[in-house]
């Protein structure tokens, strides 16, 4: 490495966010960078570990080499850097802003300190690489003459559909919406990821000879057979969009609302787009309780400040996760431990063993919460930790606007999906293996799926790892054979 002691010398910095009062005024980005010299010395802290256990699956599902552009970039040498990084992820820029960076956490170092900050860094040589112009449109020298529908425009849409248009076939990209980047256009804040990061993505592979249709929901608009005909194989990336709903007396009340009702609303307000009134919902001088602790959950939570909730309150079922890593819970495997998003860190409180039994209103709105303390025992047969109500911790809150961001249990069947003909796994996904030659493929000839509508909902870097992985199935299906790189030979080679 550039420098064998670096680790020794240098503390870790972390990603630095704007000030709190600022940043909740606007839908602008909540973090900042650090400067040239203090990426150097962060990058530097890479230490020649002997096993890079970032480019495992543990640390990066799509084996981002960390340990290569950390040297480059501690060296000067940033466009090598990009290159390093863009051999095994096509949307580097999306990862840096919001994967919750696996890679960190599973570093050498973070057996017994901090990890290298890989994610800032990764976002960094991006940033730098567009403003240089070194990301250009790749093109192939010639056209297989096969065509690939792509039904989805996710990160695991997106990743496919760049990497079958560089392997030679004509590409188009179906979302339903009227823009392209589905969860990450809108299910994820402004405020988190901007959406100019989409737009010039979308630019270059236009350039580079993907099409995309948008307003177009496959299933309504355009039939699951009319796709067949037309296309020599079809991907599904269509995400997990069927929520978990919350089964409880006053489920019914106005102003109890799934998350993904919630989200995109504000997301199109900055984009500039005009709502219907009747249909806006604001948490603006309401008392706004969000049910769940994920990272749907934080935008809720981090949206309501900015629209000037009176108070934002999170309840999570599960217990308070500990600060320190249980015994169960080894390096490099995901820490679950206790963490704060930049969201939470600006106001509000979150309640922890908690579960709600049942909303209340008047005049058919949502007045109050009701609920219980939780405590968990030991697994049942099944391995599952038993739980029961504690007696006599029954609570009320008040609650304006109730958002249910407790997590999707699988993609929509209706339209699409049961008219191909797919078949399901147990838990409702789209059922298709992830090794062999029939990786990636459904139970219907030509037919392929990939991301969280196959391995049910996920992080950006998985779908992303996905996508690549199964345009790799689907050009050795057209073609017999692939020249499209695969994660587990990115290091070695």
């Amino acid at each position: 490495m550039g420098k064998p002691t670096g680790f020794m010398e240098v503390e870790r910095k972390g990603v630095p966010y704007r000030d709190r009062d600022e940043r909740v005024g606007d839908y602008k980005l909540a973090q900042s960078s650090l400067s040239v010299p203090e990426l150097q010395k962060q990058a530097s802290r890479c230490m020649d570990c002997g096993i890079p256990f970032c480019t495992s699956e543990a640390g990066c599902p799509v084996a981002n080499v960390c340990p290569d552009w950390n040297d480059l970039v501690f060296r000067d040498k940033w466009e090598d850097a990009l290159v390093s990084l863009h051999s095994t992820n096509n949307f580097p820029e999306f990862t840096g802003m919001v994967c919750p960076a696996p890679c960190e956490t599973a570093c050498v170092l973070g057996m017994n300190g901090e990890g290298v900050t890989n994610k800032q860094i990764e976002y960094e040589i991006i940033r730098r690489g567009f403003e240089e112009g070194w990301v250009r449109p790749v093109k192939p020298e010639v056209r297989s003459g096969r065509s690939v529908a792509v039904v989805g425009s996710g990160p695991a849409g997106l990743a496919a559909a760049q990497q079958l248009s560089r392997a030679g076939h004509t590409v188009t990209v179906f979302e339903k919406a009227d823009r392209i980047g589905g969860l990450l256009r809108y299910g994820i804040p402004d405020f988190k990821m901007e959406k100019d990061l989409i737009d010039r993505r979308i630019d270059q592979m236009r350039e580079e000879g993907v099409s995309f249709q948008t307003g177009v929901h496959v299933g309504v608009d355009l039939s699951a057979a009319e796709l067949r005909k037309n296309f020599d194989a079809v991907l599904i990336t269509t995400g997990s969009e069927k929520p978990r709903d919350l089964p409880v007396p006053g489920r019914e009340l106005d102003g109890v609302h799934f998350a993904m009702d919630f989200l995109p609303q504000q997301n199109k307000r900055v984009a500039g787009d005009q709502l219907d009134p009747e249909k806006d919902i604001f948490a603006t001088d309401k008392h706004v309780i969000v049910l769940g602790g994920g990272d749907t959950g934080s935008d809720c939570v981090g949206t309501s400040h900015r629209h000037g909730a009176k108070s934002v309150t999170s309840i999570e079922l599960l217990d308070r996760p500990p600060d320190e890593r249980a015994p169960g819970n080894a390096w490099p495997d995901w820490p679950r431990t206790f963490r704060s998003s930049s969201s939470h860190d600006e106001g509000g409180t979150t309640e922890y063993a908690e579960m709600t039994k049942e909303l209340v209103g008047k005049d058919g709105r949502v007045t109050h919460l009701r609920g219980v303390k939780v405590r968990f025992g030991p697994p049942d047969a099944s391995g599952r930790p038993t739980m029961e109500e504690v007696p006599g911790s029954e609570f009320e809150k008040p609650a304006d606007l109730v958002l249910l961001a407790m997590g999707f249990v699988h993609p929509v069947h209706d339209g699409l999906l049961d008219d191909l003909g797919v078949s399901y796994d147990a838990r409702g996904n789209i059922a298709a293996s992830l090794t062999g030659p029939t990786a990636y493929a459904t139970s219907e000839p030509g037919v392929f799926a990939a991301g969280d509508c196959r391995r049910g909902q996920s992080l950006v870097v998985w779908a992303i790892s996905e996508g690549r992985e199964a345009a790799r199935a689907v050009d050795e299906y057209l073609s017999g054979s692939t020249r499209l790189q695969s994660k587990h030979s990115t290091y070695s080679d």
